[in-house]
């Protein structure tokens, strides 16, 4: 086996490791806090640490932790990962592309639908406005094939 080395399209990766405040109309008045780092320049690993809100009927909320790893799989030509949170038991397993803009990643996934029935199509971008402020947005697929953003996080890096 030939030992991966970091590829061109790692450099957008890069750009991720630090750490972030993380701030949402979930995050309310907390925000969290996010650590990126590399694996050698070939994988990312960026853990999320922050309190979940409390649903309208007061159930819910407390300590919550996610992990997302990224990769760039040259045999695909894709990037690839997996997303997981303390607050659900599905496994996200994502393959994107990053836009000509060099600025924008989409990750496209599949997972249980909003409704709770069945699986939907899902697409969840990276957005890099400056090299300090980023976006992650989520997107469901509807009936029309457009996506229909339905939540949207800015990070910002500490220090």
């Amino acid at each position: 086996m030939v030992m991966a080395k970091p590829r061109p399209e790692h450099g957008f990766l890069q750009k991720l490791v630090g750490t972030w405040d993380v701030t949402s109309e979930m995050s309310g008045e907390t925000p969290w806090v996010e650590t990126v780092r590399s694996l050698h320049g070939i994988w990312f690993i960026a853990e999320g640490t922050g309190d979940m809100p409390k649903g309208d009927g007061g159930e819910g909320g407390g300590p919550a932790t996610t992990m997302l790893t990224l990769g760039f799989d040259a045999a695909k030509g894709k990037y690839v990962g997996t997303w997981l949170g303390s607050m659900m038991d599905n496994l996200w397993v994502y393959e994107g592309d990053v836009e000509p803009d060099g600025k924008t990643l989409n990750l496209y996934t599949i997972g249980p639908s909003m409704s709770g029935e069945g699986m939907a199509d899902y697409r969840e971008q990276i957005i890099f406005l400056t090299d300090d402020h980023r976006i992650f947005n989520s997107s469901a697929r509807q009936p029309d094939g457009s996506w229909k953003q339905f939540m949207e996080a800015h990070y910002r890096r500490k220090g």
